[in-house]
């Protein structure tokens, strides 16, 4: 579940930048500033993702993701499509790691009763 919330992560942090260079000539100074620090953000989020907290501040980033549409607004589009990812990353990798436990489990079963 980590490895594909850190690539989703990733992936928008590159977005962000490509958000910034698109709004560099119309934004404020603060909208600017407030990009790069979601830019920064989303790369610093992909590393606290081995504590509880980190899931909660990714969602909350990806709220602050669709808000930067009031600046760029194809990132209306984009944020929500990232943040549908963000979303069956962790669907999906629940899923996975529940049938690794699964099969980790039985294989236990199976060498202690060949003992």
């Amino acid at each position: 579940m980590r490895v594909m919330a850190s690539a989703v992560l990733i992936m928008e942090s590159l977005l962000m930048g490509f958000a910034l260079l698109i709004a560099k000539d119309d934004a404020t100074a603060t909208a600017l500033w407030l990009g790069g620090f979601l830019a920064i953000a989303f790369i610093l989020n992909a590393g606290v993702l081995k504590r509880k907290g980190g899931y909660l501040l990714g969602s909350i980033l990806q709220l602050c993701l669709i808000g930067y549409g009031s600046v760029v607004t194809q990132m209306y589009f984009m944020g929500a499509l990232f943040t549908a990812l963000w979303i069956a990353a962790i669907l999906l990798g629940r899923r996975g790691e529940a049938i690794k436990a699964k099969l980790i489990a039985e294989r236990d079963k199976k060498g202690a009763s060949n003992l």
